[in-house]
């Protein structure tokens, strides 16, 4: 899957994350289509994707073993250096740790890294 596929799926991952773990209804730009993302985010997505992908590749299908909180933290973390990357001054929602966010965004990025795991085709143990 090339980086923008990957780039996609993430994007994909997320809108149904929220869709899924939103209290509510979701802010319009949480659930935005591909189309009309902005381009700092695409490309902060391709990065992220690229980054779990890699992970689950040379832990050779492992990650399946990592808690449902790991895969997430590793998601958030991923997604905050991409932030700091793209912006000078992220707002505080961009780069929050772990703790500070909302449990609908922890299990989103959960949800990411199962998606990208999955679509690896790199067999994951659980």
């Amino acid at each position: 899957m090339s980086q923008v596929e990957g780039a996609r799926l993430f994007r994909e991952a997320w809108i149904a994350g929220v869709r899924r773990h939103f209290p509510g209804e979701p802010k319009a730009g949480y659930v935005t289509p591909w189309d009309e993302t902005p381009q700092w985010e695409r490309e902060a997505a391709g990065a992220v994707y690229e980054q779990v992908r890699q992970f689950v590749e040379v832990s050779g299908g492992r990650t399946g073993r990592l808690t449902r909180e790991q895969r997430g933290r590793f998601v958030a973390i991923c997604w905050t250096a991409q932030m700091f990357r793209h912006f000078d001054d992220p707002k505080p929602g961009y780069v929050a740790d772990w703790a500070d966010l909302p449990a609908w965004q922890q299990e989103t990025d959960a949800d990411i890294f199962d998606a990208i795991e999955e679509a690896s085709g790199v067999s994951a143990s659980r």
